[in-house]
């Protein structure tokens, strides 16, 4: 079983749907890793214990901080998501596709990872991916993270494409290699669902868009509430409160009309609000 709440760290790297100011606000409020620690501090103070965060090169300096002390940070788990997408892109411009290959693949192309650039050259998909994730999941090393998951970007890329294999490849993948269960984030969760079914995938692991006025639901909301309703998953509710157009206990007194919600995802950059806001979810969804 998932933890019921999960925080999220969309404000300690300046993502905010609604408003660019609010952006440039957490911006400078969190150059520094200590911020970010800080709040990830409070979280737990208020009894939260997993961290669900992408795979942003900050990242990497909080799991070395959690790792040189253990005894503070015993139990607590972290979801990585995964490709951090902004990272590659900026990374391409700046070193060019071998470049990027170089600086975020450990080793020699041509050498230790044969099978990497093998892939890169006869463009296989599949091997690229498992050497992408198991770069990724070097940062994570020493750190339980019982559920790993795959960005939007690239999930709802794959559904497009209509590469379903691929999510098939990657579930065998997380299970196998890192003893850990796969996860998936989507703009379209009805589409996912229907996809991985296709592909023998069960019960499911799927974080999405769950709101009252239908924010980032692809297919629109009453779809999303018959699934909900009606289908076998696991689903973890993100952008509850809509980017801020819905008031936190009108948001999640609607999650709790579906029993079936296994976790709600949010972040705070507030002990109050991190407090408020996990209230709000055991009070609507724990009992």
């Amino acid at each position: 079983m998932m933890d019921k709440v999960l925080f999220g760290d969309n404000q300690f790297f300046a993502v905010n749907h609604l408003s660019d100011e609010k952006s440039r606000e957490q911006a400078i409020r969190f150059k520094d890793d200590s911020s970010i620690i800080r709040v990830l501090d409070q979280a737990i103070e208020t009894g939260i214990n997993t961290f669900m965060c992408t795979t942003h090169e900050r990242i990497a300096n909080i799991c070395e901080y959690m790792r040189s002390h253990p005894d503070k940070y015993r139990g607590f788990k972290i979801f990585p998501c995964m490709p951090y997408a902004h990272k590659y892109a900026n990374a391409v411009t700046d070193l060019g596709i071998i470049g990027t290959i170089k600086q975020y693949v450990p080793g020699n192309i041509f050498s230790a990872f044969t099978k990497g650039g093998v892939a890169y050259i006869r463009k296989d998909f599949i091997s690229i991916m498992e050497l992408l994730i198991d770069a990724e999941m070097k940062m994570f090393r020493g750190i339980s993270t019982p559920v790993i998951f795959l960005q939007n970007v690239l999930v709802d890329m794959i559904l497009g494409l209509k590469m379903y294999e691929v999510f098939r490849e990657y579930d065998s993948y997380i299970r196998l290699k890192y003893n850990a269960e796969p996860g998936y984030i989507t703009m379209n969760m009805p589409a996912l669902l229907d996809a991985l079914n296709s592909e023998g995938i069960e019960n499911p692991i799927i974080c999405s868009s769950i709101n009252k006025i239908g924010f980032r639901m692809s297919g629109g909301k009453a779809i999303y509430e018959e699934y909900l309703n009606e289908k076998k998953f696991r689903p973890i509710a993100m952008q509850v409160l809509a980017a801020g157009a819905l008031r936190p206990a009108e948001a999640i007194e609607y999650l709790g009309r579906f029993p079936n919600i296994e976790s709600v995802l949010f972040g705070a950059s507030t002990k109050g609000h991190i407090k408020e806001t996990k209230e709000l979810i055991e009070k609507y969804l724990c009992n």
